[in-house]
């Protein structure tokens, strides 16, 4: 059932935040993408996720505009972004962001990317290396050559035993999400007990992101061409696992975050083959949506690899 609750339009969600933030649009790479953007300093561009906006990135935004002139993105086929019929491999939204960044009058940025947006900062900086100058990736590994061996079915009973406790582990999304029309003739208008699903399977806090957080997000994914694009990210996965599968390890230094359900698995998968000076640090009290979930330890450490002072008072 589609919710009649009234939604906050994007120049209303950022002028509620802490400090002079503005919503906008950019065309660049033949696309136009929204974006929110406030504070000074040198520049911080976030990248977020499925199924999110960058709403997301609410609770950091504030703390990190006292120290960086910081952009959260609504990426290619997101939010208040163009849903074009193409252009989801992450190298093509990977010029997405490069564009933007010189658009916002930038040569180069810090970048953070959460969930989707984690691996298309790995691309960006692997595609645009002049681009970026630290990354930060948040809950999600870069696309090899094990994301194509993904099992259809929970592959042990200690993953059977997590689903059944209502715990995440399981990522039956990743192929759903391959289907072309299915998904949008059954979410349409109806997309909001995916939402609940997915926090309530991979939130420690449930309370972290409330009601009026998810009703942006169902809102945001309501309609059959948002969630086509929003699919796109996953359809082209394949494609992004090739483009990076005789990529050397990247060289400049980064940071992935993890929440306690993934620690280990992105300790093995960000090794010496993706970068040659990487370090995975675990945050405690967070599942998968870390920015939401535990923002202050976000922004600590956002604060510290970035090389900032920290919050001004």
């Amino acid at each position: 059932m589609t919710d009649t609750h009234p939604v906050p339009t994007d120049a209303e969600l950022a002028a509620s935040l802490d400090g002079d933030f503005t919503s906008a649009y950019a065309t660049v790479n033949g696309v136009r993408l929204h974006h929110v953007t406030g504070g000074s300093g040198e520049p911080l561009i976030l990248l977020g996720g499925w199924p999110q906006t960058w709403w997301q990135f609410r609770k950091v935004l504030p703390a990190l505009a006292r120290s960086f002139r910081v952009t959260a993105v609504d990426l290619r086929g997101m939010g208040g972004s163009e849903k074009p019929a193409d252009g989801y491999d992450k190298r093509t939204m990977a010029r997405d962001i490069h564009e933007l960044i010189h658009h916002l009058g930038h040569t180069s940025a810090f970048v953070a990317g959460h969930d989707i947006g984690a691996g298309l900062g790995y691309h960006l900086a692997a595609n645009y290396p002049e681009s970026v100058r630290r990354l930060v990736t948040i809950d999600l590994g870069v696309p090899e050559a094990s994301w194509l061996e993904i099992p259809m079915l929970p592959s042990s009973d200690k993953q059977v035993e997590a689903i059944s406790r209502g715990r995440g582990g399981y990522p039956w999304w990743f192929a759903f999400n391959q289907l072309r029309g299915l998904p949008e003739e059954l979410l349409a208008g109806r997309f909001r007990p995916v939402i609940d699903w997915l926090y309530g399977h991979m939130l420690l806090d449930q309370a972290s992101v409330a009601e009026d957080a998810r009703r942006v997000y169902a809102h945001a994914y309501a309609t059959p061409e948002a969630i086509r694009a929003g699919n796109g990210w996953y359809q082209t996965m394949r494609k992004d696992v090739i483009d990076l599968a005789d990529h050397a390890p990247l060289t400049l230094p980064i940071l992935t975050l993890a929440g306690e359900l993934s620690y280990q698995a992105l300790r093995q998968q960000m090794g010496p083959d993706k970068g040659t000076d990487i370090r995975v640090v675990e945050v405690r009290g967070s599942g998968h949506y870390v920015p939401e979930e535990q923002p202050e330890a976000v922004v600590r450490e956002l604060l510290a690899f970035f090389g900032a002072a920290g919050p001004q008072e």
